[in-house]
C-alpha cells in the first residue's frame, strides 16, 4: 500500500497537477489529495510549506518528497511496475518516454497563449503561426502513436504518454485548436474515463478565478 499525498493547484487550471493526478485515479493507485490553490499572482506562499520549487504538484511518500509531474510520474512507475504506466515493450517504452519528454520541455508558445481554462466557454482563438505549428507537431505525434498501437490510448492501453498530453486535450477542445479526426476520436477516448470526469465535474466547481483571456 501507497502513503501518497499529492498536492495539486487549481483543477481549472493547473495541467501540471492534472498529470499525475489522472494517472494514479485511472489506474487506481490510492492516494490523499490536498489542494492548494494558486490564487495569488506568482502562486502562493504556502506552497513553500511543501514543496521545494514552491509549485505544485508535489507528491509525498511518508518522508519521501518529489516534485514535477514527469518525475513524479516515473516515481510511481517505479513503485507500481505492475500497473503499465509505461509499455512494455523497451522500443514502445522509449518512444512514449520520449513524447512524454517532449511534451514536458516544448510547445511553450501554445502554453502561453492557450493556457488550460476548463471553465472557458468553448470559443476559437486566434493564435500565433508559433502555436499552429505546435498544435500540428502533437497532431502528428498522436496519429503516429495511434496507427502504430491501434488506441484508444497512445499506446494502446493509459501510460504516462496520456496523461502528459491529457491538459492538450482541453486546451485542444476550449480553443477549437484542431478538427483533425484523430483529435477528435482520441479527445473522446480521454474524456470518457472516469477520473477525466472527476476532475472536470470539480473544476467547473471552482470559484477561484485567473485572469486569462
Amino acid at each position: 500500500m501507497s502513503d501518497y499525498e499529492l498536492f495539486i493547484g487549481n483543477k481549472n487550471y493547473s495541467s501540471w497537477s492534472f498529470r499525475p493526478w489522472i494517472a494514479l485515479r485511472h489506474k487506481d493507485i490510492p492516494f490523499r489529495e490536498t489542494l492548494v490553490p494558486f490564487d495569488f499572482e506568482n502562486g502562493n506562499p504556502e506552497f513553500a510549506a511543501f514543496s521545494p520549487s514552491r509549485k505544485v504538484p508535489v507528491l509525498k511518500d511518508g518522508t519521501l518528497t518529489v516534485w514535477d509531474s514527469l518525475a513524479i510520474l516515473e516515481y510511481v512507475a517505479d513503485c507500481f511496475p505492475d500497473k503499465g504506466l509505461w509499455p512494455k515493450d523497451k522500443a514502445k517504452r522509449a518512444w512514449a518516454r520520449s513524447i512524454s519528454a517532449e511534451m514536458h520541455s516544448g510547445f511553450t508558445a501554445l502554453r502561453s497563449e492557450c493556457s488550460m481554462n476548463m471553465q472557458r466557454p468553448v470559443a476559437a482563438k486566434a493564435v500565433s503561426d508559433a502555436v499552429k505549428g505546435e498544435v500540428n507537431r502533437i497532431v502528428t505525434v498522436w496519429k503516429e502513436c495511434l496507427a502504430s498501437s491501434g488506441g484508444p490510448f497512445l499506446f494502446g492501453d493509459f501510460t504516462i504518454a496520456d496523461a502528459m498530453y491529457a491538459p492538450v486535450v482541453s486546451r485542444f477542445e476550449t480553443y477549437q485548436l484542431s478538427n483533425d479526426p484523430v483529435v477528435s476520436k482520441y479527445s473522446e477516448a480521454m474524456k470518457a474515463t472516469e477520473a477525466w470526469k472527476v476532475w472536470e465535474e470539480a473544476a467547473l466547481k471552482e470559484t477561484w478565478v485567473v485572469d486569462s483571456e
